[in-house]
This record gives C-alpha cells, sequence and structure tokens, in this order.
C-alpha cells in the first residue's frame, strides 16, 4: 500500500500569543482608563474640629475650606475633571424645614464658589438631597413618617438654583423623588441657567454599601427608619431602567447607577439601552472594603483599585465617581 501521510493538526489559537508582552496587550485592550474617566467625591464640613481623618474610610478626611482648595489644586495637577462635593453640615443647625439646603452661604455652596476661585476650569458637580440639612436624615420631608415627594422636589429646586449661582457646573439630584428631574430643568430654563448639565442618579439603589458615607456626613445614627420607600429594591433590574427612561425624558444630560461594583450588570443594561452617557458611583462601602483590606496587607491597593475602575469601563460606563480617584490618577500618569 502507498505510504499515506497524516496531515499536520491545524495550526493551534494561541491566545497567549497576544499576552507575551505588555506592548502586545497594549496594542489589543478593549478597554483603557484614564484620569479623565474620573470624578473625585470631597467631604467639606463646617464643624471646627471635625476635619481629618474618617475612620470608616481610611485615607479619605473630612475638609476645610481650605483643603477643598487644595483638592481642586490636586485635580487640575492630575488631569482630573471633574469634583463632587458632599457638605458635613453642623448637627446643630440641622432642621425638620431644611432651609440651610438653599441657604446661599451652606458649607457647600461656600466651597463651590472657593473651588472656583482656583480652578476656574474645573468641572463642579453638587449633591442635590435635603438629607445634609434634615435633622431626620431623610433626602426629603418627612411628616408622620411619610417621606414627602412633591414638596421635597419644590425645595430641590431652590436648592439646586442656589448651587448653580454658586458657581455649580453639574447638578446630582441624589435623592429619587419623583419628577424631580423635569422640575430642575425647568427652573434652570427659566433661569437662564440652559448651560447647567443635570447628572442624575437616575438608578440609586437601598443599598446596605452607604454606611461610611454617612458617617462622612454626620448622618450616622440620625436616619428615622430607612430609604426604602424612594431608592430602588436590590432585587430589580427592570425598575432601574424604566427610571433611567424617565429621568432621560425629563432632561438629565447623564445617567449614574449607584451602588457601583454590586451593579455593573444594570450599568451594562443602561448603557446598552439607551447609549447615553453613564456614570457609576463606587460608594463607600465598596472604597472601605478594598482600602481596609489592602491596609490589613491582604491586596495590592493599586492593583485592585485599577482593576476595579476598569471593570466599569468594560461594563459601558464613560466614568466613575470614586475616592480613589487621585491615587488612581497618580498612578495611571506613572505607567
Amino acid at each position: 500500500m502507498p505510504h499515506v501521510t497524516t496531515p499536520a493538526p491545524f495550526p493551534a489559537a494561541r491566545m497567549r500569543r497576544m499576552r507575551r508582552t505588555a506592548a502586545l496587550r497594549g496594542m489589543v485592550a478593549e478597554n483603557r482608563l484614564s484620569a479623565a474617566d474620573l470624578i473625585w467625591p470631597i467631604f467639606v464640613t463646617e464643624v471646627a474640629g471635625a476635619e481629618g481623618p474618617i475612620p470608616s474610610m481610611p485615607g479619605v478626611s473630612r475638609l476645610t475650606l481650605d483643603g477643598a482648595r487644595r483638592a481642586a489644586e490636586t485635580a487640575m495637577e492630575l488631569g482630573i475633571p471633574a469634583i463632587c462635593i458632599f457638605p458635613h453640615s453642623d448637627p446643630a443647625r440641622k432642621t425638620e424645614s431644611c432651609e440651610r439646603a438653599w441657604d446661599p452661604e451652606n458649607i457647600g455652596n461656600r466651597a463651590i464658589r472657593t473651588i472656583k476661585e482656583v480652578a476656574p476650569d474645573l468641572a463642579v458637580m453638587t449633591d442635590i438631597a435635603l438629607d445634609p440639612y434634615n435633622i431626620n436624615g431623610h433626602d426629603g420631608f418627612v411628616v408622620k413618617g411619610e417621606i414627602l415627594n412633591d414638596e421635597t422636589v419644590a425645595a430641590l429646586v431652590r436648592m439646586a438654583l442656589a448651587q448653580v449661582a454658586a458657581g455649580a457646573d453639574i447638578l446630582g439630584p441624589s435623592d429619587m423623588m419623583d419628577g424631580r428631574i423635569g422640575a430642575l430643568r425647568m427652573a434652570l430654563e427659566e433661569a437662564g441657567h440652559k448651560h447647567v448639565a443635570i447628572l442624575s442618579y437616575a438608578a440609586k439603589y437601598a443599598s446596605g454599601f452607604y454606611g461610611p458615607f454617612r458617617d462622612a456626613v454626620g448622618a450616622s445614627g440620625r436616619l428615622v427608619g430607612d430609604k426604602k420607600t424612594y431608592q430602588i429594591d436590590p432585587a430589580n433590574r427592570d425598575e432601574a431602567l424604566r427610571c433611567v427612561a424617565r429621568d432621560l425624558a425629563e432632561g438629565a444630560d447623564m445617567v449614574m447607577v449607584k451602588p457601583g461594583m454590586p451593579y455593573l450588570d444594570i450599568c451594562r443594561d443602561v448603557r446598552e439601552s439607551f447609549g447615553v452617557p453613564t456614570f457609576a458611583y463606587q460608594v463607600s462601602g465598596e472604597y472601605a472594603m478594598i482600602a481596609g483590606a489592602a491596609d490589613a496587607g491582604w491586596l495590592d491597593r493599586r492593583a485592585v483599585v485599577l482593576e476595579s475602575l476598569l471593570a466599569f469601563k468594560r461594563a459601558g460606563c464613560d466614568g466613575v465617581l470614586s475616592y480613589f480617584a487621585p491615587e488612581a490618577a497618580a498612578w495611571l500618569r506613572e505607567a
């Protein structure tokens, strides 16, 4: 019989070829992270002696106005495009009527003006919700145990207009009241503030990951009840998409998913469903888990932080609010 040569097997599809060197890996990377993807949340206090490290968030501090000024300069130096201000207000001045929320001289509005003095090109984002000024710790007015929706929305409009007057570039309604985006957009248009952007916390969940944040803003122990009547049930996915659709229809320019890492599926759903600028908030509990484990030596802080931020990009996010922003931006500059 004639000799039969067996054909050589088809050349192996060796996926490792393109992982062999940093140069090759960089050529085929599907997503990239940069400082331009980051928004840096900061806490600014008006309470004497309250500045300094926050025990529940290792590495994060409450800042004075001078500290906010320095943070703005740092952000500009590192290429971080935006800072988001969260106020730590005087507990003795919190009330049920929350009137300090729209006071031009509250700590949040003073911080906006301070930052704009030293970094006019830095985008300043604000938080719109009544909880920093509410003795009950809720995002809205509380009457006989009920969080009032429409009355709260009217107050949020006053709060927003005061922030814009102080120089805010981006409003971040985090309250989850129904109809607040439409009311804010209409008020901004009527007041001649057509240029101001709204980054809506459109899919904000009633999460257990917010504990360290409440400590940072001085709301721990003040919350009467919980926020489940106005924030989304963590069991729900379709509801989040309905909330996003509504907020976009009412005039939101950008939308946010909060928390971040436990809700990457929602980030992907929002991006694929709407194709609009989509952000996630890597919230205080996420930060505390990573920072605490890194401080204990169980995690490589740099590697895990950058990996976690890249995961948001892979899920379809355009950017991330993260307390790791200055560290991450510095590491990315070194890379």
